[in-house]
């Protein structure tokens, strides 16, 4: 188990749409085009309306069942309490444990999507944050290139630090087209390190198609795995 922690990676991100589906495609092609001998999973623990779960079994060839993808999965696209109370459900955090450990078993890398950001609630107690840091799970977290992401990047490191997250780095991602000079301006990398003393390991560009596997790839390899893994 304790090893394994190594071959895991949680990708958390700021909120909803900071981008860290994107993340976890890149990875996850740049793992099956260059380590194709390896075996990936990709799993969403917990997932709220139609999205991710799909997208990954349609990109990629992963030997696993809907399920073991997304163990909780809810019609409504809400907070994952508030969904659950509408189809009169609990959140079964027990079942994902179990599809967790399961999959760290059987694979050589795995990567695990959050829902929302790291405050987002999983339970009516519970956020990302505090499965993150009781579970153990080496955390990447995911800070979209727009005004406000500083202030967003501080808050969310603050709170992984107090739910005792190991957080590996903090990853950029361009959700629209930018300019060099537009990263520098709305995420300086050198300030974010600054006020958080966590290491921001690259920018995601823009994408056009974000379901185009070799250019997910390439962006894949242009991080830095060492840290990641």
């Amino acid at each position: 188990m304790v090893n394994k922690l190594l071959n895991t990676l949680l990708i958390a991100g700021t909120d909803t749409d900071a981008g860290k589906t994107f993340l976890t495609t890149a990875l996850a092609a740049y793992r099956q085009k260059y380590y194709p001998q390896s075996s990936l999973g990709i799993m969403k623990p917990i997932q709220s309306g139609v999205g991710d779960s799909e997208l990954y079994q349609t990109l990629f060839t992963l030997n696993q069942s809907p399920e073991e993808i997304t163990p909780l999965y809810f019609q409504a696209p809400l907070a994952p309490p508030i969904a659950a109370a509408k189809e009169n459900r609990t959140i079964d955090l027990a079942l994902v444990w179990q599809t967790l450990l399961k999959l760290q078993k059987e694979r050589d890398f795995l990567l695990v999507e959050s829902l929302g950001g790291l405050g987002s609630p999983v339970t009516d107690e519970l956020t990302v944050a505090d499965l993150a840091g009781e579970w153990r799970l080496p955390t990447v977290l995911v800070v979209p290139v727009r005004l406000g992401a500083i202030a967003q990047a501080v808050a969310n490191v603050a709170l992984a630090r107090q739910t005792k997250v190991n957080l590996r780095g903090i990853i950029l991602n361009c959700t629209q087209p930018r300019t060099e000079a537009e990263i520098a301006d709305l995420t300086p990398p050198q300030l974010i390190q600054s006020f958080t003393h966590i290491p921001v390991l690259g920018c995601l560009p823009y994408l056009e198609n974000p379901t185009d596997l070799d250019k997910l790839a390439e962006i894949g390899s242009n991080l830095d795995w060492e840290i990641l893994t």
